[in-house]
């Protein structure tokens, strides 16, 4: 793996906004900027959030990066959740907000003594059979040059051991091609290591943070933050391990969507299966051959039911991708009726059977049991029933699926029945209870409904999030729900 090290060069940061402005500072280490007195750059402003954001200097350049705030940061008229600062950028806090500019030289890599860059063949070569002091080899570096002298002898007397030395470059160029593998693969386990680490983290707060939506108790409000720390310092550290890694440069543009949406879902980007990326891509073909995705999400659009579905599952700390599980329920039908079964009929949006919906509040009405639209059935409500599909999707979230947005798809489909059972009996952990382990292990006993249904509503996501880049002629739906 090529690494470098890099001169950290000094950010230049200054600050205006309506009522005030800060003359421009130095910095040569991370800090953030926010309306919390303690921030290295704190902002008066009230679209301002307590920690806004954050700018750091990961893989050679400087970056600036969302805090979860309410208001975002935008560049350009666009929010986003990082970007480099290539020169010079000016970002807004909050859309229209106050202005942050910060200016930077380009760093310079130099070498570094233990991080060196990629070898040639002719370094190598020079390494393992030139001249060098064995005082800085390692064993295998000394066993290769006493063999390779040793030929050198055999040389002067016969002329066939010129084939005993192309033998050793050849072995010497095979073990350096195994070992640079295997740290490649070191490093990818390190980077799953990370991630499976947020993913527990993530875990072991739910309770807390769903009291948190309830109280304002300090000591609640202080762990929060305290995790939200911890968390964003595992993100930082896996978005650099990944970045390292060149996961994305190697493939196109749609299977980078296709990464990027896993990893939004709660699923490590670095391990999707290739027979994974190769099916989606199918579904996204299928979605293409029909009007039903156009139609459905202009639907929802005409309705106002985009906005409040994806801030819903925001508010309950879910992916606003979620989303596109109740196009596939209904197409944001709230008046959908579901086919008679022994758990009784679906209805709504969301598709609950009367025992889930009254679990999470939805009161049934006199029609439940018959293939009717009941005005008196708070399934058919659309507020109230998006507000329990998020409660039950965060339940499964954070037990049966332990954080693996793919599972929860998987499980609220057949929730009842088999899928839920197949997944209880896996490993109650993420990184052994995750949608990767569950297609490896169960992929030809999915239900087919199943099957398509988590990859319908994924290819759909991974639309969403680009649809011009897979020929749809239409803007991120969920572009505007998270400004």
């Amino acid at each position: 793996m090529t690494e470098q090290q890099y001169n950290i060069p000094e950010v230049l940061v200054s600050v205006s906004w309506s009522s005030g402005q800060i003359a421009e500072k130095a910095f040569a280490s991370s800090f953030q900027v926010g309306r919390d007195p303690e921030c290295e750059i704190p902002v008066a402003d009230s679209v301002v959030s307590r920690h806004h954001a954050e700018v750091v200097f990961l893989a050679g350049k400087w970056w600036v990066q969302d805090c979860g705030s309410a208001n975002g940061i935008f560049v350009n008229g666009q929010r986003v959740e990082r970007i480099a600062v290539d020169g010079a950028l000016e970002v807004e806090l909050g859309r229209n907000g106050p202005r942050l500019r910060l200016r930077v030289e380009q760093p310079v890599p130099v070498e570094s003594d233990t991080k060196k860059p990629a070898r040639s063949m002719a370094d190598y070569q020079e390494h393992y059979f030139g001249d060098g002091d064995d005082g800085d080899a390692g064993e295998h570096t000394i066993m290769v040059r006493q063999a390779f002298a040793q030929v050198q002898k055999k040389q002067k007397r016969k002329y066939g051991a010129v084939i005993a030395v192309v033998s050793c470059l050849f072995v010497a160029a095979v073990s350096v091609a195994v070992y640079m593998h295997l740290q490649v693969e070191k490093q990818k386990q390190l980077a799953g290591e990370i991630f499976y680490t947020m993913k527990g983290l993530e875990i072991e707060f739910a309770d807390l943070l769903d009291t948190a939506r309830e109280t304002d108790d300090s000591a609640t409000i202080a762990r929060i933050e305290q995790y939200k720390k911890q968390a964003e310092e595992l993100e930082s550290s896996y978005t650099e391990f990944v970045d390292n890694l060149g996961t994305y440069k190697s493939i196109s543009p749609q299977e980078q969507a296709i990464l990027k949406t896993a990893r939004a879902f709660g699923e490590c980007d670095i391990l999707v299966p290739a027979d994974f990326t190769k099916e989606v891509l199918n579904y996204i073909k299928k979605w293409k051959s029909s009007k039903r995705l156009v139609n459905a999400l202009g639907k929802a659009e005409k309705k106002g039911y985009t906005i409040p579905i994806a801030r819903t599952m925001l508010y309950y700390y879910l992916p606003p991708q979620f989303f596109y599980l109740a196009l596939q329920e209904s197409n944001f039908n709230v008046n959908a009726l579901g086919p008679k079964t022994r758990w009784g009929i679906a209805k709504g949006m969301w598709q609950f059977i009367p025992e889930t919906g009254s679990r999470y509040g939805l009161h049934t009405g006199p029609l439940a049991g018959e293939r009717k639209v009941d005005p008196q059935d708070d399934r058919h409500n659309f507020a109230k029933s998006t507000i329990a599909a998020a409660k039950y999707l965060r339940k499964i979230y954070d037990t049966d699926a332990q954080a693996s947005g793919l599972l929860v798809m998987a499980s609220y489909n057949w929730g009842e029945n088999r899928v839920i059972r197949m997944v209880r009996a896996m490993p109650n952990n993420p990184k052994e209870r995750n949608f990767w382990q569950f297609f490896k292990k169960y992929r030809d006993k999915m239900p087919k409904q199943t099957y398509d249904y988590v990859f319908y509503i994924f290819s759909a996501a991974v639309i969403g999030e680009n649809p011009r880049l897979f020929g749809f002629d239409f803007d991120n739906p969920l572009l505007m729900a998270e400004k």
